[in-house]
């Protein structure tokens, strides 16, 4: 499988522990973690074309993985 690009790890390098331990102790983190890791790899696939859609149903996913990505960055610098 090709790798994914996006990932929390490569997004916020620096706070991978902080990650780690924030899904560990904090549902709704851990909700907003999982919510954004299937929304990248949906895009993922869109990009890729093994899910091929519509450019504004492309544009409206990534759309929301930036509004999960800000939530999550929003934790991460409590």
């Amino acid at each position: 499988m090709s790798h994914t690009p996006h990932e929390l790890a490569e997004e916020f390098p620096e706070h991978t522990d902080r990650i780690s331990e924030l899904k560990q102790s904090d549902a709704h983190f851990a909700e907003l973690v999982d919510e954004y890791h299937e929304i990248n790899r949906t895009i993922h696939r869109m990009e890729t074309e093994v899910e091929p859609v519509a450019t504004p149903t492309e544009e409206d996913a990534r759309k929301k993985r930036v509004a999960l990505k800000d939530q999550i960055a929003a934790y991460l610098n409590k």
